[in-house]
């Protein structure tokens, strides 16, 4: 079973090598730090490859796969990140956000009242910090909705 560890290591390398190489192509303004904007991605890539480079020289003797159940799971979770992300721009932030983190609630504790409200209160109080406290100009509802 080392060779999935191999494996997941070398797709793990390759993508950190892609992802520096994408940093090495930021163009930086002559007003910038003295680190300029390329640092933290190319910090970022370079520990990723040495994480990937360090699980293929040294892989895990009998590695612990989950249950298919466990793969459905990440895949439902996925989709679900993936559609609100995309619902973001179309629909704001307080119904997108209530939605996906009332479904994550619920498939870590599945109480349907329970999750809901914590979509919700999550959905409002993020809310509030995001655009209160840290001044980000968030769009709470679908435009044109009031």
């Amino acid at each position: 079973m080392t060779r999935s560890d191999r494996i997941f290591g070398l797709v793990v390398t390759l993508g950190a090598l892609a992802y520096v190489a994408g940093a090495l192509g930021i163009q930086t303004s002559f007003i910038s730090d003295p680190l300029g904007p390329r640092a933290f991605p190319m910090l970022v890539g370079a520990g990723a490859a040495l994480s990937g480079l360090a699980i293929m020289l040294r892989p895990d003797a009998e590695p612990d796969w989950p249950p298919v159940r466990e793969f459905t799971r990440i895949g439902v979770a996925t989709a679900v990140l993936v559609g609100y992300a995309l619902a973001l721009q179309p629909w704001g932030y307080l119904v997108p956000t209530a939605i996906a983190a009332a479904i994550l609630s619920w498939m870590i504790d599945p109480r349907p009242v329970r999750a809901l409200l914590t979509g919700i209160g999550l959905s409002v109080g993020l809310y509030l910090v995001f655009r209160h406290a840290l001044g980000l100009g968030l769009q709470p509802f679908p435009r044109g909705f009031f």
